[in-house]
């Protein structure tokens, strides 16, 4: 029987009706607390989530981009010029662009057989037997042929492999590094488009004559202050910026990341719409073996009926061009969304106020008597009608009389 008029008491309180009552409580030292917590709410909402967040704005992140990049310079080497088609690797240049600043060149290669480097592990010999006719090691150059022959300078003997010969460690000839590569311009242009918003930009200044903007790009080098339309940055400048010595640069090579970053917000005019850069190196360094930045590529020719090559272990400063950007745009559905939020997170305060009131100073129960009034308490009184109007006035409470605060 208990447990059927609990389960009576529940469903019918369930279906109880609940009406919030005002209560005015003279309570200075809560009432400080009731109006700075809504202070600091409605601070956080108008100042971070409106003014900083802007989040009464729609907002796009996937952006589409496109990249060309040109790079223009001549540097003078033992007595060569050099221009940009030999150093700028792919010449009609993308998203990643390199620049050849030192090289290792062998020259000469065939096709035979000749000693492995002494580097190779089990590469030193005293005798064929040694040797291990067919074995191709990890680091090694070639088949061995079974025979232990002299190295080339006499010195020792090392495993006889067939290759392209001489090898690289042993006949490479180091040529000195392209300093004057700092003052080399590289010429990045970016186009965006927002498709939500339907809205193209460019890093490129507009001119109405296609000779102006020539003119301009001649002349220009990017700063973000006098000059932040212009997409001509040099390569030490680069450097520069991302904290890297060149002439270190130059020795290892390296990678180094160009951030293009587009932070637009269309409520202003779209001309207010323009790149920042940062630059940032992407390899690791620090005496590591991988350190820097090389690669290997080979110039095939024909010797006296013998197909030759020359071996190039070019050293370069990559760049990695990498876009990325968002844009905002006042859109009625997210600032009713935080408007709402806005509203709800006031009625916080509230109850925060009336925990502390019935926690800490309602100690004989006085304010909780007349917070919760509970009518299936009171005396029924017959009634005619379903609802009855007392009074036209206040229906607040006031407890500043008769109550020990």
């Amino acid at each position: 029987m208990g447990l059927l008029g609990f389960f009576k008491d529940y469903i019918l309180g369930f279906l109880d009706y609940e009406t919030p009552k005002v209560m005015v409580v003279r309570n200075r030292n809560l009432g400080v607390i009731y109006r700075g917590v809504q202070f600091l709410v409605i601070t956080y909402f108008i100042w971070y989530v409106f003014i900083k967040e802007k989040a009464y704005q729609d907002f796009e992140s996937g952006l589409e981009s496109s990249v060309t990049t040109r790079m223009k310079g001549t540097a003078v080497q033992g007595g060569l010029v050099h221009d940009s088609e030999e150093y700028a690797h792919p010449s009609e240049g993308f998203e990643v662009m390199s620049t050849t600043v030192r090289r290792d060149v062998t020259h000469d290669q065939i096709q035979a057989t000749c000693a492995e480097h002494f580097s190779v592990p089990n590469a030193n010999c005293t005798q064929d037997s040694d040797c291990s006719e067919g074995e191709v090691h990890f680091d090694g150059h070639g088949p061995r042929t079974g025979r232990c022959v002299p190295y080339y300078d006499q010195s020792f003997r090392t495993c006889e492999i067939q290759a392209w010969c001489p090898v690289e460690e042993y006949a490479a000839v180091r040529e000195p590094p392209l300093l004057e590569a700092f003052n080399f311009t590289i010429v990045i242009k970016n186009a965006i488009r927002f498709p939500e918003f339907n809205v193209s930009r460019g890093n490129v200044k507009d001119f109405p004559k296609k000779r102006q903007l020539s003119q301009y790009l001649a002349r220009c080098h990017y700063h973000a202050v006098t000059a932040p339309y212009c997409p001509v940055f040099r390569l030490g400048y680069i450097a520069r910026e991302a904290g890297q010595d060149w002439a270190e640069l130059c020795q290892t090579g390296g990678v180094i990341g160009v951030f293009i970053n587009w932070q637009c917000d269309f409520d202003l005019n779209t001309s207010k719409c323009k790149p920042t850069y940062s630059f940032r190196l992407l390899d690791t360094r620090k005496d590591l073996p991988t350190a820097g930045y090389y690669y290997r590529f080979a110039k095939y020719y024909s010797r006296d009926g013998v197909e030759s090559r020359t071996l190039i272990k070019a050293y370069g400063v990559r760049l990695d061009i990498i876009v990325h950007g968002y844009a905002g745009k006042f859109g009625l559905i997210p600032t009713i969304i935080n408007s709402v939020t806005a509203l709800g997170s006031v009625g916080v305060c509230s109850i925060l106020c009336d925990w502390i009131l019935l926690t800490f100073i309602d100690k004989d129960e006085i304010y909780s008597n007349k917070m919760f009034d509970d009518s299936s308490k009171e005396p029924v009184q017959p009634n005619s009608t379903a609802f009855t109007i007392v009074s036209y006035g206040s229906n607040h409470s006031d407890l500043s009389e008769g109550v020990a605060l």
